[in-house]
């Protein structure tokens, strides 16, 4: 990819990322970390080239495989609720898809393991994150609610996909202290939540409504 996409041009410009980071200030944002990455990721190269002019507004897109990048206010509201607990230093994600969130994500904390149940969507991430010399990111092809246990406990988990109830086996994978920031309902009714675990159990917050993809077993 040439230096010249990845830095954009007129609709996918560094000015239209500026203005795309003052709209989420606008609208709550107040992490200048979470900010500051947004205006510098370029989110045009992680859509269709048909779409790239679209990049910047606040929607979700599609990516393929029945899949969507997330609504930029989203990206930045998720990332905000991992980093409050302070102390976020190694990160799970849960569904790669584009690999935009994963790039947000590997710039603001030291390692990010990420969890892809389709193969292509993986594929295509991986380079467009090396593309962009972006190296603290572990890659798994694998069935998103069984984590990677490997590299547990993690100080956040962040899942872009929507269960029902949160997986049993994500909450194991987190640390004391750590917290899992996921959207949970049916189609249509769904809520952001960020749960955090205790010395007791599990702290379970509601922050917002959402929209996301079902949550789906296996891999493909």
């Amino acid at each position: 990819m040439t230096n010249h996409r990845l830095q954009g041009i007129g609709m996918t410009s560094r000015r239209t990322r500026e203005r795309m980071a003052a709209r989420l200030r606008d609208q709550g944002i107040h992490d200048q970390r979470v900010l500051s990455v947004m205006a510098d990721t370029p989110r045009h190269i992680f859509v269709d080239e048909a779409l790239e002019s679209r990049a910047y507004e606040d929607t979700a897109l599609p990516i393929g495989h029945n899949q969507t990048i997330s609504q930029p206010y989203i990206v930045a509201k998720m990332t905000e609720l991992l980093l409050e607990q302070g102390n976020v230093r190694k990160v799970l994600e849960i569904g790669t898809g584009s690999g935009y969130q994963t790039a947000i994500l590997a710039k603001l904390v030291d390692q990010v393991y990420t969890v892809e149940r389709l193969d292509p969507l993986l594929r295509k991430a991986k380079d467009l994150l090396w593309e962009l010399n972006i190296k603290s990111v572990g890659f798994r092809h694998g069935d998103g609610a069984l984590g990677w246990p490997e590299h547990a406990p993690y100080d956040a988990i962040l899942a872009a996909a929507a269960p029902l109830q949160p997986p049993p086996e994500l909450l194991k994978q987190l640390s004391i202290g750590g917290v899992l920031v996921i959207p949970l309902g049916l189609d249509g009714q769904q809520a952001l939540h960020r749960i955090t675990r205790d010395a007791e159990g599990y702290v379970d917050e509601t922050i917002e409504p959402v929209y996301f993809v079902p949550f789906l077993p296996g891999v493909s």
